[in-house]
């Protein structure tokens, strides 16, 4: 009597497949990853070195050991610069949010002629910066511009020639600029909140109001994280068009800290000093980035839809 042979053992393709799957992940985000530190890391390193050096941007690089450091943490010009760059964050973010969540609200309901709302709200974005300063600066003239011609007391005033003034428009334009961006990422949040919580809360008796309050805003936790963070890193890129509205004036009452790194490199020829604010900026813009991030809980990459 033959024994019987031990059963063959299964071929498991599991672990053979996962790890296919993740090696052709890794593949696929090589492209990526190698245009980041491209265009990312490695300028940022040049930027760095370049904060310890003297520099006029045209001849010999020579080492300057912590010279630009010293110079510019030593600049009351720069804690002006800062006050004003923080300024204009905490305005424009205060002007956007609300309006942007209502128009998102709005544009993701089933209005008649949502569609095309939607692409007018949009055109803005789709301007040149430098465009719609010269625009505005056109049409905020105080001889010429909008209030001479319609005469109109009101808008009859030197709006870009006195402080208050003058970065109450940048606000104004730098808002009404990137609010559509914004809407439509509370309109894309809004879509995701599940009809059936509506649902259950106008049997409740709920109305727009309490809807509104109750559920649309709390489910957008981390919608508004996501765009508070988008809003306030690149509020410290501010540049082209404070630069062409205003150019840093009346005096320094706009003079924000992208435009004080502009106007040290590319008018002064002090490059150092130019590189060294460029890396505050950068180390503002992570601060804050990570402030944020904690603020919105432990993850605020998860789904709003947590516990839904």
């Amino acid at each position: 009597m033959t024994a019987l042979a031990p059963p063959a053992p299964r071929r498991t393709t599991s672990n053979a497949s996962t790890g296919g799957r993740s090696g052709s992940v890794t593949w696929m985000a090589l492209p990526a990853f190698l245009m980041f530190v491209a265009f990312g890391i490695i300028p940022l390193i040049g930027v760095l070195v370049l904060s310890f050096t003297q520099w006029d941007g045209i001849g010999k690089i020579n080492p300057a050991g912590f010279d630009s450091w010293r110079t510019v943490l030593s600049d009351p010009d720069l804690i002006h610069a800062l006050w004003i760059t923080f300024l204009i964050m905490a305005l424009s973010w205060a002007f956007q949010t609300p309006i942007s969540l209502l128009i998102g609200v709005y544009l993701a309901g089933h209005q008649r002629y949502r569609e095309i709302l939607a692409v007018i709200y949009f055109v803005p974005l789709l301007l040149s910066s430098a465009a719609l300063a010269i625009t505005y600066k056109a049409l905020l003239d105080p001889n010429f511009g909008l209030g001479p011609g319609l005469k109109i007391p009101l808008l009859t005033q030197d709006w870009l020639g006195r402080d208050n003034l003058a970065l109450g428009v940048v606000v104004f334009v730098v808002s009404w600029q990137f609010i559509p961006f914004h809407s439509l990422i509370y309109q894309s949040g809004v879509r995701q909140i599940p009809k059936a919580m509506y649902e259950a809360s106008e049997i409740d008796g709920a109305g727009r109001v309490r809807q509104f309050f109750s559920i649309t805003l709390p489910q957008l936790k981390y919608t508004v994280i996501t765009s508070s963070t988008l809003m306030v890193v690149g509020s410290l890129t501010f540049f082209d068009l404070i630069f062409v509205l205003t150019a840093g004036g009346p005096g320094d009452a706009t003079r924000a800290l992208a435009l004080d790194m502009y106007k040290r490199g590319f008018q002064a020829n002090l490059m150092g000093p130019a590189s060294a604010i460029a890396v505050i900026l950068v180390l503002v813009g992570l601060a804050l980035a990570l402030l944020l991030r904690r603020l919105g809980g432990r993850d605020a990459a998860e789904s709003q839809m947590e516990g839904v």
